[in-house]
């Protein structure tokens, strides 16, 4: 495996909550979460961005990617530990294919502090 694929993460997804007459809600119960391990990764920074006033926020930026024919079955709604970061996932997964068949996988992931 190449060097460059040598981060390890963990996906973490969460269930939806449920109310006190049994029905899901669309809020995420982040303390009982699954935790998924998955190596051979790479991280890398992408773009940043700050905004002042008065609740100063930075939200950095990182790229997950996959190695050729790996798959990473992160949701916009999931979160990713790595690092000893805990960062969201930003927006729809990208599975890129070539000839029908997937090649890899790009997820923009974001940390929001602030």
């Amino acid at each position: 495996m190449s060097t460059l694929y040598g981060e390890t993460v963990r996906l973490v997804r969460a269930p939806f909550k449920v109310d006190k007459y049994g029905n899901t809600t669309s809020e995420r119960d982040w303390s009982a979460a699954t935790r998924t391990e998955y190596t051979g990764l790479m991280v890398q920074p992408d773009a940043s961005s700050e905004a002042t006033g008065d609740r100063p926020t930075v939200i950095t930026g990182w790229r997950l990617i996959t190695p050729k024919g790996r798959d990473f079955p992160a949701l916009a709604t999931d979160r990713v530990e790595w690092e000893g970061l805990t960062l969201q996932v930003d927006g729809k997964v990208g599975r890129f294919k070539v000839g029908g068949r997937l090649h890899h996988v790009e997820a923009r992931l974001k940390e929001v502090t602030g």
